[in-house]
Formats: structure tokens, sequence, C-alpha cells
């Protein structure tokens, strides 16, 4: 559907990149803060590119006022440029030039949160992907690098901290009452990293030893009354630095580095150069007021941002279609980051699975809907919408086959020429790709196909023994869904690891027919280029139990045509801890599948006992981590199921997944009680990985048992909730007595009441926890839109702050499913209206929220018909952002 009311926005094409007119070298910036009108002074020393085809100067800006325009000191009158409302165009220029710009912005009216924008009093910037030229007219692109000075002046009592990106050179009084403060950042950065902060903040400080000796000052600025929340962090950082100093012998740059915490971003946080601006939710944290998952999203993304000084930041993107050369690599690196920190092989499995339920949850459906595209994008209307689980997810899986391919060594070495080359500059993700090749002598050239073709692939795997000739082939053949824009899909370079189990559990080595190796393997990585390959193991004395994509080696969907008892013996004794986790999780899904269309055929339910035993098997086999079981014990979530099932049906879904929950709570009682028993963790908190994936375990165990209606469990879970000493039992409580199957029941409603009532009053004044009081609601299962528009008038609700509206609304449509597609519609009217109200305030948020209706065409007809309906209410709105716009035209496309 084309919207009548107006255009839409100019499509953008990797193909047609042109590089810049002119260079900039140096920038150099004064700052006059005030809320309402800040004043900008603006020199950039540029230079002709000759290489490009641009002629003229074209500058980008955005809600700015222009007071005066010199080039090399000399006056620009009106007629000299052309200015529109996103462009500045000067004709004429000499190849050398010193450009002065003046301007002003009223940054208490930014709620767009891009650019320079006001935040509880407090000044911040946010300029990824396109916020600067929301401060200054500038060549605001990636590929433009250079360094800047900054001077910030503003009132002492209102901004009595003035920070700026890289190293503080002077500061002082300017005897009206107000100071400045002059920051140098001696490396070259594109102006996406540009960063401002002032404002009344405190802040957490330590002076650490870099490996080579040198000492750097490391800081954590937050407001008043948040400092007992930044030690975390602050431990964070320090490891994220020690780690890359060891791991790619990479140290930070800078004399000092920053992390400073706002309650409003629209992001997780930003790797401003030195001086990284954070979300709150992901520095924050104590046991009082910050869960498990908090304290390993703060160690994870501080990690992240971190990294980015390097891979991203000295080396960057030399256009946004690029963004996943720095995105992907970086996620890549967190995760490492977050696996090596946890000290063993179990824990490193455990990090990789939770990584590969994220993208199987989230990216795996980006890659079947409308919205689809390549790790490197081929087109965009708006950049900011492709700041995706594909660009960063699946990204980070592309840079790991490198790593699979290659080896430890092998990319280390790929990682050292990347540096080596490019450091300082802007380029591709075929510049990266170059670097591993040519770094380990390999032909990569087919790998291309992972950054330039759409769609999940498919590898189907059929197995024959001939226990005459003692041989097991594997004929693996791999295929490509068609996506939008991609019909045909070449093959992929696929990186398949696998191994071959005996009836006692222990593995065979691998011997392929044709090859002679002296210490055969009990793990090998095929590589799969070809449409389709055949693979014979000799040497195989009894028939296996395959073992198949090994620590999920490559982002594909693997079909094999397991029996119930092979994935039962895989559960039992794989090495490989993904795919005994992934054993489980088959076990599950197959069982899931098939309750659901019992329940739309009104069938009785039933649960089979070689489930039932695999999972206490493994719930009571103490060999185990206790995090690894928790995995395990959690079924699908009722998103994967829908992605499994051609239509989709999520009432159903959700009865069937709560009676397989029911059905083991009421047959595993005695075990799930001994395992809550035995993962108890008593005395102060401790945020350690073992110490959490007890809790793990243990409160996994609670809401399983409150499952069953039996007033001693639900007792068990008010007793935890009255006497938690730390926030993951407290919420782990409240969860487990508002999710539950039986939360419904009108005896225990008047003590739910009580203690959501008793949670709000005790945590009124703090933010993240109020977060997770509307989120615990939103996502409740009793939770319809008649309460979620209660919600939305409660006081400490706001529509305009990223964070609460993603706790209340973003949970309801993306994470109830069977309330959020209530038959009425009633939750797509709510859908549309909270779009349209968002896109006025911040189109980032809004176009967010608009992607809950990627997969519409999914669901069944009278669905389709309400939800189409939606998406053409919103699509017809005036005034609507482009961000919006790209959005719901192409899932209305997707008809």
């Amino acid at each position: 559907m084309r919207n009548t009311n107006q255009d839409v926005s100019t499509t953008i094409y990797r193909k047609d990149y042109v590089a810049p007119g002119f260079w900039v070298d140096t920038v150099e910036m004064g700052f006059d803060l005030d809320p309402k009108r800040t004043h900008v002074a603006t020199r950039i020393k540029m230079r002709r590119n000759h290489d490009s085809s641009e002629k003229d100067l074209v500058l980008f800006g955005e809600d700015l006022k222009l007071h005066q325009l010199r080039i090399n000191g000399v006056n620009l009158k009106k007629s000299a440029y052309t200015l529109t409302k996103e462009r500045l165009v000067i004709s004429n220029v000499p190849d050398d030039i010193t450009l002065e710009i003046e301007t002003s912005i009223a940054a208490d009216k930014n709620t767009t949160m891009s650019g320079l924008y006001v935040s509880n009093g407090n000044f911040f910037t946010q300029c990824e992907a396109e916020g600067f030229r929301k401060i200054t007219y500038f060549p605001d692109r990636p590929d433009v690098m250079a360094t800047y000075t900054v001077m910030l002046r503003g009132d002492k009592k209102q901004y009595p901290v003035l920070l700026s990106n890289g190293n503080l050179i002077e500061q002082g009084d300017l005897g009206d009452g107000r100071h400045y403060a002059k920051w140098e950042d001696p490396f070259k950065k594109p102006s996406y990293l540009f960063a401002l902060v002032a404002g009344k903040l405190v802040c957490q400080e330590e002076n650490y030893k870099l490996k080579s000796g040198r000492k750097v000052l490391l800081q954590v600025w937050v407001e008043e009354g948040n400092l007992d929340k930044t030690q975390h962090a602050m431990d964070s950082l320090k490891n994220s630095i020690r780690w890359d100093e060891e791991r790619f012998g990479l140290e930070l740059d800078l004399d000092r580095f920053m992390i400073v915490a706002t309650s409003d971003f629209n992001m997780g946080a930003m790797e401003n150069k030195g001086l990284n601006i954070f979300n709150t939710k992901y520095v924050l944290a104590n046991s009082r007021t910050a869960t498990d998952i908090d304290y390993a999203g703060i160690e994870s993304v501080v990690g992240h941002e971190y990294f980015h000084n390097w891979t991203g930041n000295r080396v960057t993107c030399r256009d946004w279609f690029q963004l996943s050369l720095k995105e992907g690599l970086t996620v890549f690196r967190d995760q490492e980051f977050s696996g090596d920190l946890v000290g063993n092989e179990t824990g490193r499995a455990v990090k990789r699975i939770e990584d590969v339920r994220v993208l199987r949850q989230f990216q795996f459906p980006e890659d079947a809907g409308p919205m689809s595209h390549p790790v490197r994008p081929d087109s965009f209307v708006e950049i900011n919408n492709f700041y995706t689980v594909t660009v960063y997810e699946k990204g980070s899986e592309v840079v790991r086959m490198y790593y699979t391919l290659l080896g430890h060594e092998g990319f280390r070495k790929g990682m050292d020429l990347y540096f080596q080359r490019h450091d300082g500059q802007a380029v591709t993700c075929d510049d990266f790709r170059a670097a591993m090749a040519d770094a380990n002598g390999r032909d990569l050239t087919q790998f291309e196909r992972w950054y330039s073709q759409a769609g999940t692939p498919r590898v189907a795997v059929k197995a024959h023994y001939d226990a005459k000739a003692k041989t097991y082939t594997l004929n693996v053949q791999q295929s490509c869904p068609s996506t939008a824009g991609q019909e045909n899909k070449q093959p992929f370079h696929i990186p398949f690891a696998l191994g071959l189990l005996k009836a006692d559990g222990s593995e065979f080595a691998l011997q392929l027919a044709g090859a002679k190796v002296k210490d055969a393997p009990k793990s090998m990585v095929l590589e799969l280029t070809d449409a389709e390959h055949t693979f014979t193991f000799t040497g195989i004395e009894q028939e296996p139990t395959p073992s198949l994509l090994r620590n999920f080696s490559a982002p594909v969907v693997l079909e094999f045509e397991y029996s119930d008892q092979q994935l039962a013996h895989l559960l039992a004794h794989d090495s490989d801890a993904f795919c005994r986790w992934e054993a489980g999780q088959r076990l599950a899904m197959r069982r899931l599948l098939k309750l659901v269309e019992a329940v739309q055929q009104g069938h009785v339910l039933e649960l089979d006992a070689i489930f039932i035993e695999a999972l206490r098997k493994t719930l009571n086999d103490k060999n185990l981590d206790p995090a690894f079981r928790e995995l395990v014990l959690t079924l699908p979530s009722e998103t994967m199921i829908a992605e499994e099932m051609t239509i989709a049906d999520p009432i159903s879904i959700h009865q069937a997944r709560q009676f397989v929950r029911a059905t083991l709570a009421q047959a595993l009682k005695a075990d799930l009680l001994e395992a809550y028993q035995n993962n108890l963790t008593p005395g102060k908190y401790k945020a350690d990985a073992a110490s959490a994936g007890k809790r793990a375990l243990k409160n996994c165990a609670l809401a399983y048992l409150v499952e069953w209606p039996d007033a001693a469990t639900y007792a068990l879970a008010h007793t935890q909730y009255q006497e938690a000493e730390n926030m993951t039992d407290r919420m782990a409580a409240l969860t487990a007595m508002l999710h539950c199957s039986t939360a419904t029941d009108k005896a225990h409603q008047k003590t739910r009441e009580q203690v959501l009532k008793h949670f709000y009053t005790e945590f009124k004044n703090e933010a993240l926890v109020i977060d997770k009081w509307f989120t615990l609601q939103a996502s409740a299962p009793t939770t319809d839109v008649v309460q979620m528009k209660s919600l939305m008038k409660h006081p400490a609700f706001s529509l305009s702050n990223p964070n609460r509206a993603r706790s209340l609304l973003f949970v309801f449509c993306n994470a109830n499913p069977a309330r959020f597609h209530a038959v009425d519609g009633s939750g797509y009217a709510l859908w549309a209206d909270s779009v349209i109200a968002l896109n006025k305030l911040n189109p980032q948020v809004a176009a967010r929220l608009s992607r809950s209706l990627d997969r519409w065409t999914k669901y069944p007809v009278t669905n389709q018909a309400l939800m189409k309906l939606a998406l053409e209410k919103v699509a017809a709105t005036k005034n609507l952002s482009k961000d919006v716009l790209e959005v719901v035209s192409k899932a209305l496309a997707a008809s």
C-alpha cells in the first residue's frame, strides 16, 4: 500500500556510494549552554577530495537556526548558498577552506533524544547515526574523520560538570557565574562519535594502571543518589580493559575513559570516543535494585562500548551500510568477553546458548519478515531502522564463523592485520574479510554471501549407516528461502561442526573416507560450499547418534529427523553443551506443536513419559551446572513456537505451553522441591556466575511449582518475596505469582494485589525498578488491553521516557502474545494509537514499536484483517516520520 498523504522518503542505495567532496582535518567547537538557546560556534578546516565526483560543498543540518556563515574569513550572503530543511549546499568554493558556522539549538524542545537534548536538567548528546547534524551544519557521514577541540561554557551552579571527548586540557572560571572546560580528542573520528555532557553529576573514579605501565583515569558519572550503584560498572570497565589487552593486544589510547548514565536514552549505550553515554539500565546496580540478568547486561554492554574504542572508533565504517563492520564484530567481542570472565567451559557454553536463544527468538523471525535484510543492507530509507538483530546478532555470528574456520590463532592474526592496515580509516566489511583471508592464506570469496544475502539458510541432513562396511554417510544439502528482492540464493560458505556418539555416550574418532589423519578428532568442522555434499566416515563400528551443528557453528536451521530416543541420548550424554541443550529443545518443541494442534481440535492433552523422564534426569544430574539445567528446563518461548507454525495461533500456543508447565510441575514436584532447596544461596548476595546459576535453577523450580494449584507452593513463592535479600529472588517470586496458570485463582488474588502494591511502595523512587514493576504486569497472562490502558494512566508512566515506554508497551506487544493478539483486535488498536503518539515525540522509539506487527501475515485471517487496519491507520497518519513510514510500508507490502 502506498500512503496517499505523503511520499515515501528517498531510498538510499549502497551501490550509489560517492566519496565526500571535501575531507575535514580539524574541527573546533564552542558551546554556550542554555536549554532554550544553546549557541554553537564551529570552525572547520577542509580540503577538496579530488577523487570525488561531488564538486559542491554539501553540509547536513536539521532543526537548526543559522546565524552566521563564513569561508576563509568572508561572510557569505544568502545568495551564495542554498539552504533546505536538511541541507546547506555551497557552490564554487576554493580547494582549501576554513568554514565558520554559528547556529543555535532549542535543546529543551528536543524530545527525539537525537543530537543535543536535555534530560532532568542536564545536557546530553546522541549523534549516531545522524544526530550531529542537529548540532551544526556538517558533512555528517562516517567516512569524514577529523580531530576535535571543544570548548564548553555554562552556568557553574546549573552545570558544574562539563564533559566532552578525549582529554581535558584546560578549565576555569569566566567571572560571570559561568565556567568553562576545554577538551581535545587527539584521534581522528567521524562526527557520529562526538559527545557532550553538562550538568549536575557525581562520579566514582579510579586510577588504573595499564599493562604497559601507563596510568589512566576511569570515571563513572551519575546523578546524585546513585553512586552506590556504580561499582559493578566500574569493575566491568576494568575487566574490559584488561581483557582487550590480553586477548587482542589492544590498549586504551586516551588519558581518561568516562561513562555517563542518563535515564532518557534511545539506545542501551553509545561508544563516543572516551565519553560513553549509557542508559542507566546498563550502569546502575546493587543487590537491592538489580537482578542477576541486570548485572550480566551491565558487564556485557560496558564491555561492548569499551571494545568499540578499537572496533568502531579507531577503525570505523565507510558508510552506514557497513554498520555490522563495527557492531557485529563488537558483539562477538563482548560475547567472548562475558564467556571468558566466567572462567570455565560450562559457563562459556551457557553464555553461548543464551546468545543463540536470542538469535532464534528475534533474528530468525526478522529474516523471515518484511524487514528482512542482509547483514550488510543494500538500501534503506531511515538508517535508524537498521540497528537490528540482523546487523548485530547475526553479524556477530558471521564474525564467529571466521573464528570457527580460522581457529583462535588465525582469527587473531586476521585482527592484527586489520588494525595494521586500517587504523584511523573508514572501511568496509570487504576490508575486514580481506584481512582475515590474507592473514591466513585462505580464499574467503564465497564467504561474502553472508554479507550480501538475506534470510536464514536451512541445512538438511540425511544419514545412512552401513554395518558391513562400518561406514556412516551424511548427505548434506543447503538452501535459503526467498526474501524481498532476493528470489534465488547462492550457496553459503558454512562451517558445520559435528561429532558421532556411541551407545554408551562416548564418541567416535572421526576419519573421513580417503583422508588419513594420525590423531583423528572426536569433533570436526566440515566446510559446506556447494548446494549438496556427501561425507562418509570410516571405522564406525555401530550406528551412531549424530551430534550436528556443534556450538551452533553457523546461523542456520538444521533439518534432521531425530528419533525421540536419539534426542534423549544426546540430552543425557553429548559432550557439546549446545547440542545437549538443543536436544532438549527439540524434544519440547515436538510435543508443544502437537499439543497446540490438540488444543485447536479440542482433543485431550497428554504429555508422554519419555519427555518427562528426560527432564527429570537432567534436573537431578548434579554433575551438570545449575545454570545449564535451568536452560534445559526452560521451554521454547511462545514466540519461537509461533515461528514453527505456518499459521500462528497465540491463544492455543499459550494454552499448550501452560499445560506442559503444569504437567511437569505435577510430575516433578518432589524433584523440583529438592532442586529448590539444594540451590539456595544464603548469606551476602554475590553476582558471580556460580551463584547466579544456582539462583536461576532455584527460581526456575519455583516457577514450575507454582504452576500446580497447591497452597503450599504458592505460599513458598510469597515467603520468598517477603524474605528476599536481593532483587533477583524478589522478582522471581513475584513473577511466579503473577504469571502462573493459576494467576486467575481468586483465592490468591488479594495476596498478589498486596504484593504488587508493596513492591511499588518500596521502590517508587527507583526508576529502573518501577520499569520492572510495569514489565511484570505487561507480560502477565491476565493483563488485557483494559488493564494496559489503566497502567498507562498511572502517575509513574510517561510515554516520553523510552525506558518506561519499552517496559510497558513494548513488553505487552512483544512478550504477551495471547493478550496482544486478542480476537477483538483491541491489542492492535492500542498498538496503533501508541505508535502514532510516540511518532510525535520520538520517531526512533515509535519505529521500534512499529516492528511488533512485522509478521502480521503469519496469523489467522481474522487477525490479519484487524492487524492490517491498524497498520493502515498508522500509515495514513499525517506528518508520519520516515522512521515509522518505512516500517509500516514494508509490512503492508508483505500482503
